[in-house]
């Protein structure tokens, strides 16, 4: 009877320091992003944050389980943004960290990184750091001019948030000329009206700051005014977004004296809210 086959019968002859064949990567299985990024708005378009982190925690396990780096980088800057909305200070830094050992898989110097570096510095300006926010800006600012066109709805938010950042180290000057620059990128977007009501706000706060809010009145008032037209204009889809909008402009409104407006949209963006966990119950 023949010996039966040895493995060195079939495989090639190997040094016998050499491990490479046993050190391939394992096989990429790509979580369904698109899809995952849309069942996450609709979340947030019926007020469920709680589901919108359930249902990224899920898929970062996912991907995490099929070695999918892109996927996990996407989904780690998502959640910054939850945990920054949620006020969850060491969840989002943490989330930045993650996401930036990422950084590699999407490219240091793509879109996607300049989209990192927003993400990161909104967090760190949101939590009271605005003077490490502000060079991870600059680097977005460098990325996006690479990568975009000028007409991108992503510019808009860099300059406006990279804008509240300056104002909060006094740089109002510079400020100003980033939120009028957001405005231009907005305009142009197509339904860029209803984040554009809450760059006038932001103004309208910077002025406060920088003249006082009686010498500023008419400056303010009038950035108040353009504001509410932008969010009272007809062709603004009514839906989930439209409704975050108006549940941030509210207490600006509120703040500045315009009572019943702030409880007009308060009480517009919880309709909206409501009807949209009404369809998404059926």
């Amino acid at each position: 009877m023949a010996d039966p086959m040895k493995r060195e019968d079939y495989t090639d002859p190997n040094c016998p320091f050499d491990s490479s064949q046993y050190e391939k990567e394992p096989p990429v299985i790509t979580v369904p992003l698109m899809r995952i990024l849309e069942k996450e708005d609709e979340f947030l378009a019926r007020n469920d944050p709680a589901g919108a982190e359930r249902l990224l925690l899920y898929w970062v396990r996912e991907a995490e389980a099929g070695h999918d780096r892109k996927g996990l980088f996407i989904l780690k800057n998502e959640l910054m943004g939850h945990y920054r909305k949620e006020s969850r200070e060491q969840e989002a830094l943490a989330a930045i960290e993650d996401a930036r050992a990422l950084l590699p898989a999407v490219g240091e110097d793509s879109a996607a990184a300049g989209t990192f570096y927003v993400n990161a510095a909104t967090v760190l300006k949101a939590f009271g750091r605005p003077s490490d926010a502000l060079p991870l800006f600059l680097r977005a600012e460098e990325i996006y001019g690479e990568t975009l066109p000028p007409d991108d709805p992503r510019l808009g938010g860099l300059y406006n948030n990279e804008a509240l950042a300056c104002a909060d180290l006094g740089q109002y000057g510079r400020a100003l000329g980033l939120y009028e620059k957001a405005l231009s990128v907005m305009e142009k977007t197509g339904n860029g009206y209803p984040e554009m009501a809450v760059t006038c706000l932001n103004m309208a706060d910077l002025v406060s700051l920088r003249d006082g809010p009686e010498t500023g009145e008419a400056e303010i008032f009038a950035l108040l005014d353009r504001a509410e037209a932008l969010l009272e204009r007809p062709d603004i889809p009514r839906d989930g977004n439209y409704a975050f909008v108006l549940s941030k402009c509210a207490p600006v409104f509120d703040a500045y004296g315009r009572f019943l407006y702030a409880a007009e949209i308060s009480e517009r963006a919880r309709n909206i809210y409501a009807r949209q966990g009404e369809s998404a119950e059926e």
